[in-house]
């Protein structure tokens, strides 16, 4: 029985160390797999029926239970808590503890799946040996259909992948920083092929089971929820233009589903990195998904969001709007005859919008009314549309003009976390 508590203790102990030093990976939502209960097991990933999509304000997922196997780690990357050099506790748990946790928490319904990294414990293939092991014995022995995240360690061998991808719901490989002199100099000991290597070995079997999908009656399923990377903003010299580039050429090149952005946070006073206090704003973590949103939804390139004229993102303004104001030969669109791809490029009207309108002017033109019903933000639209009714600004005005009068008329949440005025109180 003491023998019991003891262990019981020393688990708990772990959890509040190796949950803690997860919080940096911000890559866990759930989307996209539709994993049905079938074998009278336990959970399910069924879209409506097990998964449910639970996010913090800042859009963080919490409804995994999100623990590293380990904090140990044989690398000394410069901007990570769980780097080599520094002077924290460590703790790992053993594949037995995971699946009981995973189990036990889903159990009494505080989790809807798992989402597991890691540090590395003496190589890549041993550390991904024991995240593979945990998914196997969820899935084959528990029956377990809840949702599983794994991160994919740089490096593993193709075979571990391959494993992998059979019990995980979605994989992930970090790219950690966003450009090579970057990695070069936080993490010289990690080379950026390693990363590219298990990415290109996911995206080649998932598009070639996709098309063994197409003539065979039975494939085996195969991270149903694709890969995802994610990339550390702000820890090393690189601009917004540097970072949506390179998220632009990965969605193309390795069919991601997602790419996540995660703000440096202060950790070391190593002089290659941002000084303690200076956090990255999350301000800027919520543009650049904003330009993400934009090219994947939207019809946006990376091009045209931002180049060497304009290598940040508008602190101010949002991508859409930005880009909006210049190019504003392209506006005012009307309503009631546009291409639909470029209405969605006209600020204050989202997708949603767009396929009311699209559906809707087939039956009779559209006025300000109606657009203001379908969910029209017609402070920021008026500017850059016309209707039936005409344009409802006749001013000539300049983009300046424009951007300072939908500033006075709007307030961002964000708006604290970005001023430049210094608050006393």
């Amino acid at each position: 029985m003491a023998k019991a508590i003891v262990m019981q203790e020393r688990v708990h102990e772990k959890l509040s160390i190796l949950a803690d030093a997860a919080k940096y990976d911000v890559s866990c939502a759930s989307s996209g797999s539709d994993r049905k209960n079938t074998n009278k097991g336990l959970g399910n990933a069924h879209p409506g029926m097990g998964i449910c999509h639970s996010y913090t304000p800042d859009g963080r997922c919490i409804s995994l239970l999100k623990i590293l196997l380990t904090n140990h780690c044989i690398y000394d990357c410069a901007y990570c808590v769980s780097r080599k050099s520094n002077d924290i506790k460590r703790a790992a748990f053993t594949v037995q503890e995971v699946v009981d946790l995973t189990i036990n928490f889903y159990r009494r319904n505080y989790i809807e799946g798992l989402f597991l990294s890691s540090g590395i414990f003496k190589d890549p293939d041993y550390t991904m040996e024991r995240l593979v092991r945990i998914a196997k014995d969820l899935r084959t022995i528990h029956k377990f259909n809840g949702y599983i995240h794994l991160k994919a360690i740089p490096g593993a061998s193709d075979e571990l992948m391959r494993e992998a991808g059979m019990y995980a719901d979605r994989l992930s490989v970090n790219l950690e920083l966003p450009t090579e002199e970057g990695l070069k100099l936080l993490a010289p000991e990690k080379k950026r092929a390693d990363m590219i290597q298990p990415m290109n070995y996911l995206k080649n079997e998932i598009i070639r089971l996709d098309d063994e999908r197409k003539v065979l009656k039975k494939v085996p399923i195969f991270v149903p929820a694709g890969q995802s990377t994610q990339v550390i903003v702000g820890a090393g010299k690189e601009t917004d233009k540097d970072i949506v580039h390179l998220a632009s050429r990965f969605y193309q090149q390795f069919r991601l589903k997602r790419v996540y952005y995660s703000g440096y946070v202060p950790i070391s006073n190593d002089v290659r990195l941002p000084g303690l206090g200076h956090q990255v704003p999350m301000l800027r973590e919520n543009r650049l998904y904003q330009a993400d949103w934009l090219m994947r939804f939207y019809g946006f390139n990376a091009q045209e969001l931002l180049d060497d004229a304009h290598p940040h993102l508008d602190t101010e303004v949002d991508p859409k709007l930005s880009w909006a104001l210049r190019n504003l030969h392209f506006f005012p669109v009307d309503i009631n005859i546009a291409d639909k791809m470029l209405i969605a490029r006209v600020p204050g009207i989202g997708m949603n919008s767009v396929n009311k309108i699209i559906s809707a002017r087939t039956f009779n033109a559209l006025g300000w009314d109606q657009l203001q019903q379908m969910g029209v933000q017609l402070n920021r639209a008026k500017y850059f549309i016309t209707c039936k009714k005409g344009a409802m600004e006749k001013k000539d005005f300049t983009a300046e003009q424009i951007r300072r009068q939908i500033l006075h008329q709007s307030h961002s949440k964000y708006t604290k976390l970005h001023s430049s005025q210094l608050s006393l109180f």
